[in-house]
């Protein structure tokens, strides 16, 4: 079997553009892989042209020598780009052996170890401005069945947060924890905002409300000031959705300077990549929550990875969607009292259609999270997939 092409869907999805990446062969059996990367598709398309000029003649199977090849021979490694356009193309390569062999790409990592895997829930917030109007929103999604939900409370704030809008943060998080109960696991999202001081200080305000973990409160840049956080927080603390391979991984093990990774199978390498992180992370008893806020692809391939980590501990999954979700991949999830369960498909189990990609096409988006505008993430048709 050899590569005969590669090609890049970029499609509109109304906060972002889903970027697909699909991998033809000459023997018809396709593989695809999602390399979304907010507000940067252009430059990933072009470094998807790139690998496609070394891979076209090769055998997809030889997975592990491809992927090592294409970071070694990058020579400007770790980056945001090139990583995301790797992991696509790497995940396509284990959807096309999936196939090839008539098995789910689980079965090719050592099998499952549960039927199912917990979720939390982003975007089930969209539209909301008030702390009432969180609480609103945060009621709706109890009533089906989520059990775990996160989001950003912190408006435009920006390396520190004036008293007053703390406040009106922290009456977000109350109106939602009244909203919900006590049995509803709270994940409060940073977006990498904060200096240590502001990120310690939130920490502390935080506690009372019994949150599962403090997402990124201060910049990717500086695991150091990660860990002067999490040295500090009564509350744990996650981190990891832009690092970009094992290597940056490592350090944060060295470090301990968090205790969920969120690593994201679409930017950090791929399936293989993602499973050598999460075995690192077990080696020091971190909990491993993949970063999945993305499209169709990611999810069908985070699911596939899940399901086979013995220290995996929860999955991030949009809460909704755009409604043309349906028509550009064949999607099936099976979702029951805020688990999903692993699908038994060869391959990812997932198909995309390209026409359907076609007639979305990429569309300019900025980047919300300092405007106010981090809610408006959904057009007002948008639908529950699952």
């Amino acid at each position: 079997m050899k590569i005969t092409d590669i090609k890049t869907f970029v499609v509109d999805c109304f906060r972002t553009n889903w970027a697909f990446i699909k991998v033809y062969t000459d023997e018809g059996i396709d593989g695809v892989g999602e390399a979304t990367l907010e507000y940067k598709e252009k430059a990933l398309i072009g470094a998807v042209e790139h690998i496609k000029d070394v891979l076209v003649g090769q055998d997809p199977t030889n997975i592990e020598r491809i992927a090592h090849d294409l970071y070694r021979d990058s020579y400007w490694r770790c980056g945001p780009v090139l990583m995301s356009a790797i992991s696509a193309v790497e995940t396509a390569l284990w959807d096309i052996l999936g196939k090839s062999l008539g098995v789910p790409v689980y079965k090719l990592l050592g099998g499952k170890t549960t039927d199912k895997v917990r979720i939390y829930v982003n975007g089930w917030f969209a539209g909301a401005k008030t702390p009432e109007e969180f609480g609103e929103k945060a009621r709706i999604a109890v009533q089906r069945g989520i059990t775990a939900m996160k989001w950003d409370p912190f408006g435009k704030s920006y390396l520190e947060i004036s008293n007053k809008d703390l406040d009106t943060a922290l009456r977000c998080v109350a109106a939602v924890r009244e909203a919900v109960g006590d049995e509803m696991d709270l994940l409060i999202e940073g977006h990498g905002r904060f200096n240590v001081p502001t990120g310690v200080k939130i920490a502390k305000e935080l506690e009372q409300f019994k949150p599962m973990l403090f997402e990124e409160p201060v910049p990717p840049d500086n695991l150091e000031a990660l860990k002067a956080v999490r040295d500090k927080s009564p509350v744990a603390i996650s981190a990891g959705e832009r690092l970009y391979n094992m290597r940056q991984y490592k350090d944060l093990f060295e470090m301990r300077a968090a205790d969920y990774i969120q690593p994201d199978i679409s930017h950090a390498g791929g399936i293989m990549e993602l499973k050598k992180i999460s075995a690192m992370a077990e080696t020091h008893y971190i909990a491993f929550a993949p970063h999945n806020p993305s499209g169709p692809v990611a999810n069908a391939a985070t699911l596939q990875l899940a399901g086979c980590c013995t220290n995996f501990s929860i999955l991030e999954i949009m809460y909704s969607d755009v409604p043309w979700r349906a028509d550009v991949t064949n999607e099936e999830l099976r979702y029951e009292d805020g688990y999903i369960y692993i699908p038994d498909k060869p391959g990812l189990g997932i198909e995309i259609n390209e026409e359907a990609c076609l007639a979305h096409p990429y569309q300019p988006h900025t980047l919300r999270h300092y405007t106010g505008a981090l809610t408006d993430i959904r057009p007002p048709e948008s639908k529950f997939y699952f």
